[in-house]
């Protein structure tokens, strides 16, 4: 539900969050996109936010060339059957790949078992995410190997308000 935690989330519990989300300046074109409503609830509820930007950790830089699914979502990409690609048509799947990897190694190390990710992102995206030239529902490349390792994956943009 938006705007309500996770009932399992406790005191002291550790979850990812977006880096942009938190205010940093991560985005690919050197802006953030601070959601201060999600990271009240998470600091008055005692939560540890761990700071994840998947596709810097990845190896990108910032700012970077806005990037793709060639087609499908980030499940077909993790899954080995699409790539992900710039504007400029350069290929950057290895980049997003490592990134959901050192991600979800962050998870683990951490004892994570949710993740605050910025919505339409091909990497953070939950619900939605660009292929193909378009917006269209699926997770980005990050959101789905965090799903299939068991982590309960939420729209950070959901606490907009």
């Amino acid at each position: 539900m938006a705007n309500q935690l996770p009932p399992d989330l406790q005191a002291g519990d550790r979850v990812l969050v977006s880096a942009c989300v938190l205010g940093e300046a991560t985005r690919y074109d050197g802006d953030s996109n601070p959601m201060p409503a999600l990271i009240q609830a998470l600091q008055e509820a005692g939560i540890e936010c761990i700071s994840v930007c998947p596709e810097v950790l990845g190896g990108l830089s910032t700012p970077r060339p806005p990037a793709q699914m060639e087609w499908g979502t980030g499940e077909e990409v993790w899954q080995g059957r699409s790539q992900v690609k710039t504007a400029q048509g350069e290929m950057v799947t290895s980049q997003f790949l490592a990134g959901a990897e050192k991600t979800l190694a962050l998870a683990k190390a951490y004892g994570a078992r949710h993740a605050f990710l910025k919505e339409r992102s091909p990497s953070c995206g939950r619900f939605h995410t660009h292929s193909g030239g378009q917006l269209v529902a699926g997770p980005g490349v990050t959101t789905a190997a965090l799903i299939e390792a068991g982590l309960q994956v939420h729209a950070a943009d959901a606490w907009v308000v």
